[in-house]
């Protein structure tokens, strides 16, 4: 595979002092002591949080991860802890890549990064690479095994680990709900007419949990990485920030919020642009009965959860759009996101009458 075809140069203001991080590398990863030439770096240019970038030196690759520029939320971002989370979750999940180090010298690049080790597969975003014909039994292979990678997350022994230190299960959904509304109102921009009585009913409808579960809390199709010569073999789990220990059904409904399919709203599927609407890919349905079959959990309260997983996204877009608008970021994709927020609230808003 060339990198170029999965990478980008770096994007106006997003690079950093590249001698500094080669330094870095050769003292604290014993791989990259004795590889010739200086390093090489590019921009992998999905998502839209966390920065990543490969670095290349000699033989060796790795991934480096950096929060975004500007200011970020209270306890967002934070590379220790998922530096931290990575190491303790991948050798007991073997699709957790491994991180090399972490440093919080902030004289390198200003902020806390991690590196970790570098998987190669295809992220399927929006299209199939061009040499693959997305078949509707290929769809529903991936499909399967997107459900299988998520129950398996749910069963990771997270209780006879040091997993346990990474969350506080008791209390966890109203947390969430209290702290995601927190989260909306301090980057709100625009008035929004529906976030109150959304917010209210949330307030109003939390469930009872099931039992608690490691959750990847961002688990979905693009934070996944597929064997470069079987899409239904995945290789690599991705973007662990926001991992902790919870409601296992909240994880599952932020895993569905992001499925879209041929039935949604034309606008949710440009919010959310995905191969899933293809013929093949299962439909919410579907998913959800094979992840109550496979796990044994009752989904009676699944509304309530997709509702809040909806309103979530719709925080984390408002974030983002907020740093947008205040400057902190020149990253162009970023200019509609005000109007995102808005579809997604009166999406959530439809979801509890």
């Amino acid at each position: 595979m060339n990198i170029n075809d999965e990478t980008i140069a770096i994007r106006a203001g997003e690079a950093f002092d590249f001698s500094l991080v080669e330094h870095y590398v050769r003292t604290h990863i014993p791989a990259c002591r004795e590889e010739p030439g200086t390093l090489q770096v590019r921009q992998f240019p999905a998502g839209a949080s966390n920065l990543t970038y490969l670095l290349q030196l000699g033989n060796w690759e790795g991934v480096l991860r950096r929060p975004p520029f500007g200011p970020v939320p209270p306890k967002a971002h934070d590379m220790q802890r998922e530096a931290s989370l990575l190491a303790h979750i991948s050798p007991l999940f073997p699709l957790a890549p491994r991180p090399y180090a972490f440093s919080n010298d902030l004289s390198i690049m200003n902020v806390p990064f991690y590196i970790m080790e570098r998987r190669t597969g295809f992220v399927l975003n929006n299209t199939f690479p061009v040499e693959v014909t997305p078949t509707p039994e290929l769809c529903r292979q991936i499909s399967l095994a997107v459900v299988e990678t998520l129950v398996q997350i749910h069963v990771i022994d997270w209780q006879h680990s040091d997993l346990s230190a990474f969350g506080h299960p008791e209390g966890f959904l109203a947390r969430q709900v209290k702290s995601w509304i927190e989260r909306y109102f301090r980057s709100q921009t625009d008035a929004i007419p529906e976030v109150e009585p959304l917010t209210k009913w949330l307030n109003a409808h939390i469930p009872n949990s099931p039992a608690a579960t490691l959750i990847h809390n961002d688990f979905k199709l693009n934070n996944m990485l597929l064997a470069t010569d079987d899409l239904t073999k995945p290789v690599a789990v991705l973007d662990w920030e926001m991992t902790t220990i919870g409601d296992p059904l909240f994880d599952l409904a932020v895993s569905l919020s992001y499925w879209v399919t041929s039935a949604d709203p034309q606008t949710l599927q440009n919010i959310l642009p995905s191969v899933t609407p293809l013929p093949g890919f299962i439909s919410r349905q579907e998913f959800m009965d094979l992840y109550a079959q496979k796990s044994g959990r009752d989904l009676s309260s699944m509304n309530f959860y997709m509702a809040f997983a909806y309103f979530k996204l719709a925080v984390i877009v408002q974030q983002i759009y907020a740093r947008w608008k205040r400057g902190q970021t020149q990253d162009e994709r970023f200019a509609t996101f005000g109007t995102h927020v808005h579809a997604l609230i009166t999406h959530a808003a439809g979801l509890v009458g």
